[in-house]
Protein backbone atom coordinates (compact mmCIF):
# COMPACT_ATOMS: atom_id res chain seq x y z
CA UNK A 1 0.00 0.00 0.00
CA UNK A 2 1.04 3.58 -0.63
CA UNK A 3 1.88 6.02 2.12
CA UNK A 4 0.31 9.35 3.00
CA UNK A 5 1.89 12.76 2.79
CA UNK A 6 0.22 14.74 5.57
CA UNK A 7 -0.13 18.51 5.78
CA UNK A 8 -1.48 20.26 8.87
CA UNK A 9 -3.66 23.38 8.66
CA UNK A 10 -4.28 25.41 11.84
CA UNK A 11 -7.67 27.15 11.87
CA UNK A 12 -9.98 28.98 14.28
CA UNK A 13 -8.41 29.37 17.73
CA UNK A 14 -6.93 25.91 18.22
CA UNK A 15 -8.24 23.48 15.58
CA UNK A 16 -6.15 21.40 13.21
CA UNK A 17 -7.43 20.21 9.84
CA UNK A 18 -5.35 17.70 7.89
CA UNK A 19 -4.75 17.18 4.20
CA UNK A 20 -3.60 13.61 3.58
CA UNK A 21 -2.37 12.82 0.07
CA UNK A 22 -1.79 9.33 -1.32
CA UNK A 23 1.71 9.51 -2.77
CA UNK A 24 0.92 6.85 -5.38
CA UNK A 25 -2.34 8.16 -6.84
CA UNK A 26 -2.50 11.79 -5.72
CA UNK A 27 -5.93 11.29 -4.15
CA UNK A 28 -6.24 13.66 -1.19
CA UNK A 29 -8.46 13.54 1.87
CA UNK A 30 -9.43 16.38 4.16
CA UNK A 31 -9.80 15.21 7.73
CA UNK A 32 -12.41 17.02 9.84
CA UNK A 33 -12.72 20.34 7.99
CA UNK A 34 -13.96 22.94 10.46
CA UNK A 35 -14.00 25.54 7.70
CA UNK A 36 -13.53 25.42 3.94
CA UNK A 37 -11.56 28.39 2.63
CA UNK A 38 -8.20 27.72 4.31
CA UNK A 39 -8.41 24.11 3.13
CA UNK A 40 -9.23 24.98 -0.47
CA UNK A 41 -6.53 27.66 -0.51
CA UNK A 42 -3.89 25.32 0.93
CA UNK A 43 -4.76 22.49 -1.45
CA UNK A 44 -4.45 24.88 -4.39
CA UNK A 45 -1.12 26.14 -3.09
CA UNK A 46 0.20 22.59 -2.75
CA UNK A 47 -1.25 21.49 -6.08
CA UNK A 48 -3.24 18.72 -4.41
CA UNK A 49 -6.68 17.65 -5.69
CA UNK A 50 -9.18 17.04 -2.90
CA UNK A 51 -11.06 13.79 -3.55
CA UNK A 52 -12.35 12.88 -0.09
CA UNK A 53 -13.44 14.21 3.26
CA UNK A 54 -13.02 11.92 6.28
CA UNK A 55 -15.15 12.89 9.27
CA UNK A 56 -14.57 11.45 12.74
CA UNK A 57 -17.67 12.97 14.34
CA UNK A 58 -20.44 15.47 13.86
CA UNK A 59 -19.35 18.54 15.83
CA UNK A 60 -19.47 21.78 13.80
CA UNK A 61 -15.73 22.38 14.18
CA UNK A 62 -15.16 19.08 12.37
CA UNK A 63 -17.81 19.18 9.64
CA UNK A 64 -18.41 22.91 9.14
CA UNK A 65 -16.55 22.97 5.84
CA UNK A 66 -18.03 19.79 4.39
CA UNK A 67 -20.56 21.17 1.96
CA UNK A 68 -18.50 24.07 0.65
CA UNK A 69 -15.55 21.77 -0.03
CA UNK A 70 -17.81 19.19 -1.63
CA UNK A 71 -19.41 21.80 -3.88
CA UNK A 72 -16.00 23.10 -4.91
CA UNK A 73 -14.35 19.72 -5.56
CA UNK A 74 -17.03 17.04 -5.98
CA UNK A 75 -15.29 15.01 -3.27
CA UNK A 76 -16.68 11.93 -1.52
CA UNK A 77 -17.57 12.39 2.15
CA UNK A 78 -16.88 9.40 4.41
CA UNK A 79 -18.15 9.40 7.99
CA UNK A 80 -19.43 7.37 10.92
CA UNK A 81 -22.43 5.17 10.26
CA UNK A 82 -23.79 5.72 13.81
CA UNK A 83 -23.79 9.46 13.10
CA UNK A 84 -24.88 9.46 9.46
CA UNK A 85 -27.81 11.77 10.16
CA UNK A 86 -25.47 14.38 11.64
CA UNK A 87 -22.72 14.40 8.98
CA UNK A 88 -23.46 16.99 6.25
CA UNK A 89 -23.22 15.55 2.74
CA UNK A 90 -22.19 12.04 3.82
CA UNK A 91 -21.80 9.61 0.90
CA UNK A 92 -20.19 6.56 2.51
CA UNK A 93 -20.88 5.25 6.01
CA UNK A 94 -18.21 3.30 7.90
CA UNK A 95 -18.12 1.60 11.28
CA UNK A 96 -16.03 -0.60 13.56
CA UNK A 97 -14.00 -3.19 11.65
CA UNK A 98 -14.48 -1.60 8.24
CA UNK A 99 -11.63 -0.70 5.95
CA UNK A 100 -11.69 2.28 3.63
CA UNK A 101 -9.22 2.85 0.82
CA UNK A 102 -8.41 6.37 -0.32
CA UNK A 103 -6.36 6.13 -3.50
CA UNK A 104 -3.95 3.29 -2.73
CA UNK A 105 -3.93 4.01 1.03
CA UNK A 106 -6.01 1.70 3.18
CA UNK A 107 -7.41 2.78 6.54
CA UNK A 108 -8.97 0.72 9.29
CA UNK A 109 -11.98 2.17 11.04
CA UNK A 110 -12.50 2.06 14.80
CA UNK A 111 -15.69 2.93 16.66
CA UNK A 112 -14.56 5.04 19.61
CA UNK A 113 -17.59 6.52 21.39
CA UNK A 114 -17.29 8.67 24.48
CA UNK A 115 -16.77 12.23 23.31
CA UNK A 116 -19.83 11.66 21.09
CA UNK A 117 -22.01 8.61 20.67
CA UNK A 118 -20.91 8.00 17.08
CA UNK A 119 -17.21 8.94 17.06
CA UNK A 120 -14.85 6.94 14.84
CA UNK A 121 -11.11 6.97 14.10
CA UNK A 122 -9.18 6.24 10.91
CA UNK A 123 -5.87 4.36 11.21
CA UNK A 124 -3.58 4.15 8.18
CA UNK A 125 -1.14 1.41 9.25
CA UNK A 126 1.25 1.81 6.33
CA UNK A 127 1.68 5.48 7.22
CA UNK A 128 1.71 5.05 11.02
CA UNK A 129 -1.06 7.65 11.07
CA UNK A 130 -4.10 7.74 13.36
CA UNK A 131 -6.72 10.41 12.76
CA UNK A 132 -8.43 10.38 16.12
CA UNK A 133 -10.59 13.53 16.10
CA UNK A 134 -11.40 14.46 19.71
CA UNK A 135 -11.08 11.05 21.37
CA UNK A 136 -7.44 11.51 22.35
CA UNK A 137 -5.47 14.74 22.55
CA UNK A 138 -1.81 15.10 23.35
CA UNK A 139 -1.84 14.55 27.14
CA UNK A 140 -5.62 14.58 27.18
CA UNK A 141 -8.92 13.23 25.89
CA UNK A 142 -12.22 14.68 24.75
CA UNK A 143 -14.96 15.69 27.13
CA UNK A 144 -17.71 13.13 27.58
CA UNK A 145 -20.51 15.03 25.90
CA UNK A 146 -22.55 11.98 24.85
CA UNK A 147 -20.78 8.96 26.32
CA UNK A 148 -19.82 7.39 29.63
CA UNK A 149 -16.43 6.92 31.31
CA UNK A 150 -16.69 3.18 30.62
CA UNK A 151 -17.27 3.80 26.91
CA UNK A 152 -14.37 6.23 26.64
CA UNK A 153 -11.99 3.98 28.56
CA UNK A 154 -12.92 1.11 26.25
CA UNK A 155 -12.31 3.34 23.22
CA UNK A 156 -8.93 4.43 24.57
CA UNK A 157 -7.91 0.83 25.22
CA UNK A 158 -8.54 0.03 21.54
CA UNK A 159 -6.15 2.80 20.57
CA UNK A 160 -3.54 1.71 23.12
CA UNK A 161 -3.23 -1.59 21.26
CA UNK A 162 -1.94 0.08 18.09
CA UNK A 163 1.81 0.05 17.36
CA UNK A 164 3.77 2.43 19.62
CA UNK A 165 5.22 4.29 16.63
CA UNK A 166 1.73 5.36 15.54
CA UNK A 167 1.49 9.13 15.19
CA UNK A 168 -1.65 10.60 16.72
CA UNK A 169 -3.16 13.37 14.62
CA UNK A 170 -5.72 14.93 16.94
CA UNK A 171 -7.83 17.95 16.11
CA UNK A 172 -6.81 20.54 18.70
CA UNK A 173 -3.74 22.25 20.15
CA UNK A 174 -4.53 21.71 23.83
CA UNK A 175 -1.22 20.18 24.87
CA UNK A 176 0.24 22.88 27.09
CA UNK A 177 -2.89 23.25 29.22
CA UNK A 178 -3.28 19.47 29.33
CA UNK A 179 0.28 19.14 30.62
CA UNK A 180 -0.42 21.54 33.46
CA UNK A 181 -3.34 19.38 34.52
CA UNK A 182 -1.58 16.03 34.02
CA UNK A 183 1.14 17.02 36.49
CA UNK A 184 -1.50 17.50 39.20
CA UNK A 185 -2.65 13.88 39.00
CA UNK A 186 0.68 12.13 38.42
CA UNK A 187 3.35 14.42 39.92
CA UNK A 188 5.95 11.67 40.28
CA UNK A 189 5.95 10.75 36.58
CA UNK A 190 9.44 11.84 35.46
CA UNK A 191 8.65 11.34 31.77
CA UNK A 192 5.63 13.61 32.14
CA UNK A 193 7.62 16.32 33.89
CA UNK A 194 10.27 16.27 31.17
CA UNK A 195 7.64 16.39 28.46
CA UNK A 196 5.86 19.31 30.09
CA UNK A 197 9.10 21.31 30.07
CA UNK A 198 9.66 20.44 26.41
CA UNK A 199 6.10 21.51 25.53
CA UNK A 200 6.51 24.86 27.29
CA UNK A 201 9.66 25.49 25.27
CA UNK A 202 7.98 24.47 22.01
CA UNK A 203 5.00 26.73 22.56
CA UNK A 204 7.25 29.62 23.55
CA UNK A 205 8.86 29.25 20.12
CA UNK A 206 5.44 29.10 18.46
CA UNK A 207 5.86 25.43 17.51
CA UNK A 208 3.03 22.90 17.20
CA UNK A 209 2.93 19.94 19.59
CA UNK A 210 0.74 17.73 17.37
CA UNK A 211 1.29 15.00 16.30
CA UNK A 212 3.22 12.88 18.76
CA UNK A 213 3.54 9.12 19.04
CA UNK A 214 1.39 6.64 20.91
CA UNK A 215 4.54 5.53 22.75
CA UNK A 216 4.95 9.01 24.23
CA UNK A 217 1.27 9.23 25.13
CA UNK A 218 1.32 5.86 26.87
CA UNK A 219 4.10 7.08 29.13
CA UNK A 220 2.64 10.50 29.96
CA UNK A 221 -1.06 10.94 29.13
CA UNK A 222 -3.11 10.33 32.31
CA UNK A 223 -6.20 9.37 30.33
CA UNK A 224 -4.29 6.48 28.76
CA UNK A 225 -2.91 5.45 32.15
CA UNK A 226 -6.03 4.87 34.25
CA UNK A 227 -4.78 1.35 35.03
CA UNK A 228 -1.33 2.59 36.13
CA UNK A 229 -0.80 2.23 39.91
CA UNK A 230 1.04 5.57 40.06
CA UNK A 231 -1.92 7.40 38.58
CA UNK A 232 -4.44 5.66 40.83
CA UNK A 233 -2.29 6.64 43.80
CA UNK A 234 -2.02 10.19 42.50
CA UNK A 235 -5.79 10.64 42.69
CA UNK A 236 -6.08 8.83 46.02
CA UNK A 237 -7.63 5.66 44.55
CA UNK A 238 -5.00 2.90 44.89
CA UNK A 239 -6.34 -0.46 43.68
CA UNK A 240 -9.51 1.06 42.20
CA UNK A 241 -11.11 -0.11 38.97
CA UNK A 242 -9.52 1.73 36.00
CA UNK A 243 -12.93 2.97 34.86
CA UNK A 244 -13.41 4.66 38.22
CA UNK A 245 -9.92 6.14 38.10
CA UNK A 246 -10.56 7.39 34.57
CA UNK A 247 -13.88 8.94 35.65
CA UNK A 248 -12.17 10.73 38.54
CA UNK A 249 -9.41 12.09 36.31
CA UNK A 250 -11.95 13.28 33.74
CA UNK A 251 -14.01 14.91 36.48
CA UNK A 252 -10.97 16.74 37.77
CA UNK A 253 -10.00 17.91 34.31
CA UNK A 254 -13.52 19.21 33.68
CA UNK A 255 -13.14 21.37 36.78
CA UNK A 256 -9.48 22.30 36.39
Amino acid sequence: MSKLEIHQIPVLSDNYIYLARCTETGDTAVIDPAVAKPVLDEAEKLGWKITHILNTHHHPDHVGGNMEIKQATGCTIVGPKPDRDRIPGIDIEVDEGDTYTMGACESRVYFVPGHTRGHIAFWFPDSDALFIGDTIFMLGCGRLFEGTPAQMWDSIQKMRDLPPETKIYCAHEYTQSNAKFAITVEPDNEALMARAEKIDAMRARGERTVPDTLEVELATNPFLRADAPTLAAGVGMPGADPVDVFAEVRHRKDNF
